[in-house]
């Protein structure tokens, strides 16, 4: 289907889709993008939840589909692929205007960077890697990085960034000290810019050896974390290796891979997840 442009959609929407139209009015537009309260330190940052299915995309979505989807699909929460060296797809829809437009429609927006992966991991696509050397000192640079992103897009102090951390190999105790050291100053450099830390990954890879870390005493760990587990189940307790005394209320389970989906008469690619957790607050 050919999404025209968005200012055509809020025009005349009964005219674009041949579908019925949402029961809601058309979203207005705000009159720009809404900058980000810098964080003081005065006092901690407010906290946005979320319970609910969500999903994430490689690509910001056209807004006209979300518009359709708001109100036609299951789902009231996004990722957006907001920083990082190694970002999959080019975003070329996300910009401070999109992050206004679909938080008027209702979305709620799960941050994510992809920047430097395990020592160990055999991503071919992603070919840069912590140094274990210097992994705690590289998070932190890399926070820095997605603090200024989030900023940039209006997005205010209390969001959390999730830390995409695809799957490695297990069993390296060098590599999994890197992985958790380098989140560790991922996680202190968010903190001290007045965000939340999040951490994304497989639960037998990055969720496990986070686990293991935060029994051991390590801190600080993430805020909140979301993992991969394609089981099928859209629930964010009972997961094997993740015990449900740790991150409680600060999970998303990413439970099937990518898969097609339409609703409105609008098709997209998405993995869905299901969210007790983090989410971008204004």
């Amino acid at each position: 289907m050919r999404l025209l442009p968005l200012a055509a959609l809020l025009a005349a929407p009964l005219v674009l889709f041949p579908v019925a139209a949402p029961a809601q009015a058309s979203p207005v537009l705000p009159p720009g993008p809404v900058a980000a309260v810098p964080f003081d330190g005065t006092e901690p940052p407010p906290e946005y939840r979320y319970t609910g299915a969500g999903f994430d995309a490689c690509s910001a979505p056209p807004a006209e589909a979300l518009y359709v989807w708001r109100t036609a699909s299951p789902y009231g929460a996004v990722n957006i692929y907001s920083s990082g060296s190694q970002r999959a797809c080019r975003q070329t829809r996300l910009t401070p205007d999109w992050v206004a437009t679909v938080r008027a429609m209702g979305w709620k927006l799960v941050p994510t960077h992809v920047g430097l992966q395990a020592p160990c991991a055999k991503r071919p696509d992603k070919p840069l890697r912590i140094d274990p050397d210097r992994a705690e000192e590289q998070g932190g640079q890399e926070a820095d990085e997605a603090a200024a992103a989030l900023g940039a897009l209006g997005l205010g102090p209390g969001s959390p960034v999730y830390l995409d951390m695809e799957a490695y190999p297990v069993g390296d105790a060098v590599c999994s000290r890197a992985v958790v050291d380098f989140t560790v100053g991922w996680t202190k450099g968010l903190q001290a810019a007045g965000y939340r830390s999040g951490f994304y990954s497989s639960t037998d890879s990055g969720i496990a050896d986070l686990v293991a870390a935060a029994r051991a005493g390590r801190a600080p760990m993430p805020d909140a974390i979301w993992y991969a587990r394609w089981d099928g189940r859209p629930a964010t307790t009972g997961q094997p290796g993740l015990p449900d005394d740790l991150w409680a209320g600060h999970r998303i389970h990413q439970h099937r891979g990518s898969a097609d989906e339409t609703y409105g008469g609008v098709t997209l690619s998405v993995d869905p997840d299901a969210l007790d957790g983090l989410v971008a607050g204004p």
